[in-house]
C-alpha cells in the first residue's frame, strides 16, 4: 500500500461543528423571515457566493430582493453570523497538529465564503501546510480541479493523500481523482481509519 504523505481536512463539520444550521437561523432572524424561507432563498445564490462570483454585498442584494426585505445594515452579516456560530473541535485541530509534527503534510480544503475564510485566517492556526478555500480559487468541491490543486500545493500524488469530509458527494469527487477518503463520523473513527492507512495518530 502506498504510504500516506498528506492528510486533507474539510473545515465545516470536521474541524468545527457544522455551521450551516446556525448560520441559517442567524441570517433568517436578522432579515425577519423564517429559517425555512431564508434557507430556500440562500441556496439559490450560495454557490456563486462560495466561489466569489458574486460579492457579499451582491449576495445580500439578491437575497433581500427575492425575500422582499431590507438589506442588512451590518458591514458583513455573514461574518457576524459566522463568528456567532463558530465552534472548533479541539481534538481535530490537535490531530492535525500532531500529524504535521510527525512529518505528515496537512491541508484544509473547504467550500466557503470570503468573510468566513477571513475569519479562519484571523485565528492564526498553524497546523496546516496548505489552505484551499473555494472563494479564493474560484472553484469548489466536487470539481476535480480543486482536488488536483490541493495535491499540487502539497506536492503529493493522489494515492499519497487521505481526504476527510462529512459529505459523500465531496468524497466521491476525491475518489475520482484517486485520493484515499474517510467519511467523518467521530474523532476516534477518523484516527482508526488513518491507522488502517498506515498513518500514525498517537
Amino acid at each position: 500500500m502506498q504510504r500516506i504523505k498528506a492528510v486533507i481536512f474539510d473545515w465545516g463539520g470536521i474541524l468545527i461543528d457544522d455551521p450551516a444550521p446556525g448560520l441559517m437561523r442567524y441570517c433568517a432572524k436578522a432579515l425577519g423571515v423564517s429559517k425555512k424561507k431564508y434557507t430556500q432563498t440562500h441556496l439559490e445564490f450560495a454557490a456563486n457566493f462560495q466561489i466569489d462570483k458574486i460579492s457579499e454585498n451582491r449576495f445580500w442584494t439578491l437575497i433581500c430582493k427575492k425575500l422582499n426585505v431590507s438589506k442588512p445594515k451590518s458591514r458583513s452579516l455573514w461574518a457576524d453570523a459566522f463568528r456567532t456560530v463558530y465552534s472548533p473541535k479541539a481534538e481535530m485541530f490537535k490531530l492535525a497538529g500532531l500529524l504535521r509534527e510527525k512529518g505528515c503534510k496537512t491541508a484544509i480544503l473547504s467550500n466557503t465564503e470570503m468573510p468566513a475564510m477571513k475569519y479562519f485566517h484571523q485565528q492564526r492556526y498553524d497546523a496546516f501546510d496548505v489552505k484551499i478555500f473555494s472563494c479564493a480559487v474560484g472553484m469548489k468541491k466536487p470539481d476535480r480541479k480543486i482536488y488536483e490543486l490541493v495535491l499540487r500545493k502539497l506536492k503529493v500524488k493522489p494515492d499519497e493523500a487521505a481526504f476527510i469530509d462529512d459529505r459523500k458527494d465531496f468524497l466521491n469527487g476525491a475518489k475520482r481523482v484517486g485520493l484515499k477518503t474517510i467519511l467523518f463520523k467521530s474523532v476516534r473513527q477518523v484516527k482508526i481509519s488513518l491507522k488502517k492507512l498506515g498513518v500514525e495518530t498517537g
